[in-house]
């Protein structure tokens, strides 16, 4: 591997353009996106080096530590491939990059430039060849890309600078000491799968840890990255090592999770090759900090980090599959739009999107709907399954009848470039087929009613309601009706209803669990009672909406429905 560029364009043959543009994606079209992802991080890192070549180091220079790359590449190229085009190699280019322009802040720049030698170190243990390199340490810790982290015992604190010695596999590592004298250690750096990895208490080396499975090709492994500084969307991080009942519980539920997606026969959407998947990082389940509760759903990924998908741990398997798919789909279109101009986005953040509380601009909408149409392929593919079956269906209809809705207000707006429409037009194949499928009435009752209620409250919370109406009545539209004003105070707001939905309340008490059991005119009289309390709460507000729009299915509940901020509130009493 070279950082020179590419010079021969790329070229995506048509069927597998196609093939993404329905929202799936065999193995040979992923493995094509990952083709333009190598190109792009050795342009990227191209760039870099020459940036590097300016910033004042105690540390061996950039192009030294790179010659010592290009020497592990000649000698192991297959596991310094996967180094380079690591998420934590992705990010940490990205973060350096805006930092050397003045858009991103972090510790000391030759620190952050350093990672480029404690990734030739980890290069050099790789190929087993011998290389001494000066590298920034952390609290006396040198953090290895791909393999772990070494702790200096009784290093001094804060950033300074080390060497490290690499010879047939084996590291030495020398620092500054907290007695103003000199700590060292030696070690053999490897990962090490779940389970078996030292206590983190007294380990001099800490293995990143890997989640294990067997596919008919053989052995998987992938990071479980607690460890890694770059491992993050944004700025570096501290290591946050998970305890060892925790990364115990990841394994267990990621080999249930595996199972769950290797139900799927083909590459269509919402199917997922766990091989794939290049780094699962946990968010705030660790040592260090307490877990979120079992309802919190927190998943990312970022366009830098190709394959990295941070997630706290789900309360279920089948919540962890879930995850994985969606941020798979956000790695594959973010692949795709550094490959075509997909959209003319002015970042104007005015859009709905289903999904979120706050609005949001197109590239994000066109993100969310790729997103949500592999969800909903997901749950599509769990119709059969008969202890998923009724959640399956709940949510099949919700996320295929959302993505729907946001897939044509991208095609109407204008923004899009002719290989935007050709992907917008394929996820609109897919899901126009999708919503021509049968859906058991009860789950399509509740699917269609919470995606209401999210539009509605979403609008009141967002949206400039006029002022002059009576109670209970519209508002009529003024000049500029067209536009949207949005609220200056808005404010982020939680969606309590999307995953309360999903089952059939079997004894209603709230006026939601009336509105989910099918009895609109219960769920009226609630709300009524909420808003007499609390006159124009959004949430309450919202569902007094869908549930008079509910009784009222003509002309009038769809006038409701589609402009709900000219509703008054209902007068008290």
């Amino acid at each position: 591997m070279t950082s020179e560029p590419r010079t021969t364009p790329f070229r995506m043959p048509e069927h597998l353009f196609a093939e993404l543009a329905a929202g799936g994606g065999s193995a040979q079209a992923v493995a094509f996106l990952e083709q333009g992802e190598r190109a792009r991080r050795l342009l990227l890192l191209r760039t870099l080096l020459d940036r590097l070549a300016a910033v004042p180091t105690a540390l061996t220079p950039a192009a030294e530590a790179w010659h010592v790359v290009k020497e592990a590449a000649r000698r192991a190229p297959a596991p310094v491939e996967r180094l380079l085009l690591a998420p934590t190699t992705g990010a940490w280019i990205a973060h350096l990059l805006r930092r050397v322009h003045g858009t991103a802040t972090g510790p000391h720049l030759w620190a952050e430039a350093g990672r480029l030698n404690a990734l030739a170190v980890a290069a050099a243990l790789h190929a087993g060849t011998e290389t001494v390199l000066r590298v920034p340490l952390h609290d006396g810790a040198l953090s290895l890309p791909g393999l772990g982290l070494a702790r200096l015992p009784g290093a001094a604190a804060g950033v300074t600078a080390g060497t490290a010695h690499t010879r047939a596999g084996e590291l030495t590592l020398i620092g500054p000491a907290r007695d103003r004298g000199t700590a060292r250690l030696t070690c053999r750096p490897a990962t090490a799968p779940v389970g078996a990895a030292p206590s983190a208490a007294d380990a001099v080396w800490l293995p990143l840890r890997t989640l294990t499975h067997t596919t008919p090709s053989g052995p998987v492994a992938i990071p479980l990255e607690d460890l890694d500084p770059y491992r993050d969307l944004d700025d570096p991080l501290p290591p946050a090592r998970l305890d060892d009942d925790e990364a115990a519980a990841w394994q267990r539920q990621f080999d249930a999770a595996v199972a769950i997606l290797t139900t799927g026969d083909g590459p269509g959407p919402g199917r997922l090759d766990p091989a794939m998947i290049r780094s699962v990082v946990p968010w705030a389940r660790t040592s260090l900090l307490p877990p979120p509760p079992p309802e919190v759903r927190v998943s990312a990924s970022s366009g830098d980090a190709y394959g990295a998908m941070v997630i706290a741990r789900p309360a279920s398997p089948l919540a962890l599959a879930e995850a994985l798919v969606h941020e798979f789909q956000h790695s594959k279109l973010a692949a795709l739009i550094h490959l075509f101009p997909l959209l003319e986005d002015d970042r104007a953040e005015r859009y709905y999107a289903p999904w979120r509380p706050d609005p949001r601009h197109l590239t994000g909408l066109l993100h969310g709907a790729y997103a949500f149409t592999g969800v909903a392929g997901f749950w599509r593919d769990r119709l059969s399954d008969p202890e998923h079956a009724g959640t399956a269906a709940y949510h099949f209809a919700l996320r295929r009848t959302q993505s729907r809705l946001v897939v044509r207000t991208l095609l109407t707006s204008g923004r899009l470039t002719a290989p935007g429409r050709a992907l917008v037009g394929g996820l609109a194949r897919t899901l126009d087929g999708w919503l021509r499928e049968p859906v058991a009435p009860s789950a399509l009752a509740r699917a269609r009613t919470a995606a209401a209620l999210h539009r509605t409250e979403w609008r009141l919370r967002n949206v400039v309601r006029p002022s002059g109406a009576p109670a209970g009545h519209l508002v009529p539209p003024g000049p500029g009706a067209d536009t949207v004003p949005l609220r200056p105070d808005r404010t982020p707001w939680p969606d309590r209803r999307t995953h309360a939905f999903a089952v059939r309340p079997a004894d209603p008490r709230t006026p939601d669990e009336h509105l989910a059991a099918g009895d609109p005119a219960a769920a009226l009289a609630g709300y009524a009672e909420g808003l007499a309390r609390e006159p124009g709460e959004p949430h309450l507000l919202a569902g007094w909406i869908v549930a008079r729009a509910a009784l009222d299915p003509g002309p009038a509940g769809r006038r409701l429905l589609a402009r709900p901020e000219r509703v008054a509130p209902p007068a008290a009493g």
